[in-house]
């Protein structure tokens, strides 16, 4: 199995960074974007600029048939997802893979559910430190693909070989994960502490790089993800806790993460994928999250007032 082709779904920072990594490495032949008409009206008007130079991207309509992807990659926002489940639905093939690089542990089984999880290589993101601003996307830190699969098959260990292919052969910044599932937690671990604490104190990653109320709240937050973990089967240790509270401490301080980026635009944030998905399992469980629950109150009061 050979990657040769590459859609994206989703024009927003990592979609942008991505692609513009892709189609760089591979030709624009090779690299598209999926969109709506009026989408690409947008692009054509407006166009986008990466770390300053403008991006060349070969953008296809959502009603183009017969060019299905070799690999499918969503890099919308959680709250985008079921519009782009709708988009991509010319785009797929019985050969075709799936990688997700949204925020949470949910939206595979959610893009699984509608077109297979046999498609699916498991992987989040981790290390960037992206902002979209309007038309221009930023970054500093371009951060890198984790990979793996959860069940085990011949037809699953396919897949994550053509992606490694692909990867290796363009020097995409990539790790290979013996427990994706126990990763993504870690991921998810990451998301809750800081893009709820940025987001909650109006700030940036320095905010949380510091002492102080910001940090001591992304830490408390982090820690009950440690707990509910814990009840669904996955471990994460304390030396992952201090491995990402590093990886954070290491990011540009006038950098913010997706969920503050959102915040000054107005928009309804991932909070249903970040402290909602903890206070869900904690009541499956039985397990008290009052840090969560609290900054789950504390952004819908905010969003409110948009």
């Amino acid at each position: 199995m050979e990657i040769k082709r590459i859609t994206i779904v989703g024009m927003g920072a990592l979609g942008v960074m991505f692609g513009d990594f892709l189609t760089e490495k591979l030709g624009k032949e090779r690299v598209e974007f999926v969109a709506n008409s009026s989408r690409i009206e947008r692009f054509k008007q407006d166009g986008i600029v990466c770390n300053g130079h403008p991006c060349d991207f070969s953008i296809v309509d959502e009603e183009e048939k017969g060019k299905p992807a070799d690999l499918l990659l969503f890099a919308v926002k959680a709250t985008g997802l079921k519009a782009a489940l709708h988009t991509v639905r010319n785009k797929l093939s019985d050969q075709t893979i799936i990688i997700s690089v949204l925020n949470g542990i949910s939206s595979e089984g959610i893009i699984g559910e509608v077109y297979g999880m046999d498609k699916i290589i498991h992987c989040i993101v981790q290390g960037m430190d992206t902002i979209k601003d309007n038309n221009q996307v930023i970054y500093s830190h371009f951060g890198q693909f984790c990979l793996g699969i959860v069940d085990e098959s011949a037809a699953k260990q396919e897949k994550l070989q053509a992606v490694v292919d692909l990867f290796s052969s363009i020097d995409m910044p990539y790790t290979l994960e013996d427990d994706i599932l126990q990763r993504m937690w870690c991921k998810l671990m990451l998301n809750v502490g800081v893009n709820q604490s940025v987001m909650i104190y109006e700030g940036t990653y320095g905010t949380i790089q510091q002492p102080g109320a910001a940090r001591d709240l992304m830490q408390a937050a982090m820690k009950e993800v440690i707990r509910v973990a814990e009840k669904e089967h996955v471990y994460i240790t304390q030396e992952d806790f201090e491995n990402y509270v590093n990886l954070v401490d290491h990011l540009d301080p006038n950098g913010m993460p997706s969920m503050r980026q959102d915040g000054l635009a107005r928009r309804k944030s991932e909070v249903e994928l970040f402290a909602g998905t903890v206070i869900a399992l904690a009541n499956k469980h039985g397990v008290d999250v009052p840090v969560n629950q609290k900054i789950y109150e504390t952004v819908r009061k905010m969003e409110s007032e948009y």
